[in-house]
């Protein structure tokens, strides 16, 4: 079990509301610029988030938990022992339909060969994002299970 005095907020916020809101021991998340890990008393930090998951890791008396939180893209804050993830859209993995993002990820597939065929840049452009998002959707789910 970890220290209590060495745990740490998390909370994840969307223009919905609050997401997730715990105390942890290390929050793990893909950065713009590769992946990164937060511990207690890390030091301050702001970087902007890449379409991924957030693994936060919660201590318990006798295991530790982990919760898994596809986003799609944001912000991490981290500052005086509270880390802070404001993202466009961020979903718990047990909040996932994974039915849902699979027809996503069909849709975005067939947006990207029609992109592809009338040579529409920005159509296409779109469609990877919302595959990205979807595949993350996807992986979140499956990684937790």
């Amino acid at each position: 079990m970890a220290d209590p005095e060495k745990l740490f907020k998390v909370n994840v916020v969307t223009p919905d509301g609050l997401v997730f809101s715990h105390r942890c021991s290390l929050v793990e998340m893909r950065a713009i610029d590769g992946q990164r890990s937060v511990m207690y008393n890390h030091l301050p930090l702001l970087t902007p988030l890449a379409i991924g998951e957030i693994r936060v890791k919660r201590s318990r008396e006798d295991n530790e938990t982990v919760n898994h939180i596809a986003v799609s893209g944001g912000y991490f804050e981290f500052s005086d022992n509270v880390a802070t993830i404001i993202a466009d859209s961020a979903e718990r993995s047990s909040s996932i339909d994974v039915s849902r993002a699979e027809a996503a990820r069909k849709r975005a597939q067939a947006a990207m060969e029609e992109a592809k065929a009338s040579h529409d840049q920005q159509s296409l452009e779109r469609a990877q994002v919302a595959l990205k998002r979807a595949a993350n959707r996807i992986s979140v789910y499956n990684s937790s299970n």
